[in-house]
């Protein structure tokens, strides 16, 4: 069960605090249960719905962490040392996306020995296109992917408001025996990136009161559901533009709808004063909490609303459509004829 390779944790929603109570569990479950050497990774601070972006033209600077039981928090470093009584592990943080977390740890930290990134676990769920498209944790995934290694992202899905802290532990646990289960049992993809493999597993798991019962949750694969959103976005005053700070709520997109976040009044224009100013405000209730009969069967949202814990493999790609089948031979078919304008 142990492993002597280290694996990369990260997340998107940085280290162990409110915004981000569950990386540092399943880290004690992955190092003590299934006795891996795991080395962690994260964001300096809240990076969710980033998707997988890089900020190019910032220097990416680092601390070091020291977390300590029951709830992970412990103190910051700008140097590496010694752990003191208590601290359980020496993290690093990163003041950058979640992509570039999982890139530097990679390829600078940890080069040529990491085989497997463990991107989690989200605090919200990240179950369908619209949450997908958009997630810092399986964008980290996808930053490994495509560093061809193998990837996983876990995410717990509030359900509860407030989530009963008794369901924290079977979380864990089940989460762990899923990702003990992928990594034994890594599936294939004739195109995948690394030796035909599958890029990336997408986890979901439900934090319901049925976590508690002897029979747990059911597993099932899935396929994406592929929704879509509207407005993300409100205009507010003028008046209110000095006012607004860019935050992102507590939950992820489980509790986005009604806890809208804000804008820093750093990222406001200062020069004279601002007519066009706007806050995240999205209104995706409907994605949250749609009808069942709506949901397709078989799909990650339609396991979500039927309490089951999901697993979707992943291409790391904008996956083509095959609009015809003569394309998918081995030769590129030529279009003729197409009108001039």
């Amino acid at each position: 069960m142990s492993s002597p390779t280290p694996r990369v944790l990260l997340n998107d929603d940085g280290p162990p605090g409110p915004q981000s109570p569950h990386i540092f569990g399943l880290y004690l479950h992955l190092t003590r249960n299934l006795r891996w050497d795991v080395k962690v990774v994260v964001p300096s601070s809240q990076k969710s719905w980033i998707g997988k972006a890089f900020h190019i033209t910032e220097i990416t600077e680092g601390r070091y962490y020291y977390p300590r039981e029951p709830n992970g928090m412990g103190d910051v470093s700008s140097c590496s040392r010694p752990l003191k009584e208590g601290e359980v592990s020496e993290w690093v943080l990163l003041d950058g996306t979640p992509a570039t977390c999982t890139n530097i740890a990679l390829h600078n930290l940890y080069p040529g020995i990491i085989d497997l990134v463990i991107s989690g676990p989200n605090y919200g769920r990240n179950s369908s296109a619209a949450f997908a498209m958009s997630s810092g944790t399986i964008g980290a995934a996808m930053s490994s992917a495509l560093s061809q290694i193998r990837s996983i992202a876990i995410s717990y899905g509030n359900v509860l408001h407030p989530t009963p802290d008794e369901l924290f532990e079977p979380t864990h646990t089940l989460s762990i025996r899923i990702i003990q289960y992928l990594w034994n049992n890594w599936g294939k993809d004739v195109g995948g990136m690394r030796n035909g493999e599958i890029d990336i597993y997408n986890v979901n798991v439900p934090m319901i009161m049925e976590l508690l019962s002897p029979a747990g949750l059911d597993v099932h694969w899935t396929h994406m559901w592929r929704n879509s959103y509207g407005q993300l976005f409100k205009a507010v005053p003028a008046s209110e533009a000095a006012s607004t700070k860019r935050e992102i709520p507590s939950g992820g997109p489980d509790v986005a709808s009604r806890h809208p976040a804000e804008q820093n009044e750093n990222d406001v224009l200062k020069e004279g004063p601002a007519t066009l100013v706007f806050k995240f405000s999205p209104d995706i209730q409907a994605l949250i909490t749609p009808s069942l009969d709506s949901l397709p069967v078989g799909s990650d949202g339609w396991a979500i609303a039927k309490g089951y814990a999901s697993i979707t493999p992943l291409q790391a790609c904008f996956a083509h459509v095959d609009h015809d089948h003569a394309t998918t031979g081995t030769e590129s078919l030529r279009i003729r004829n197409i009108p001039q304008v």
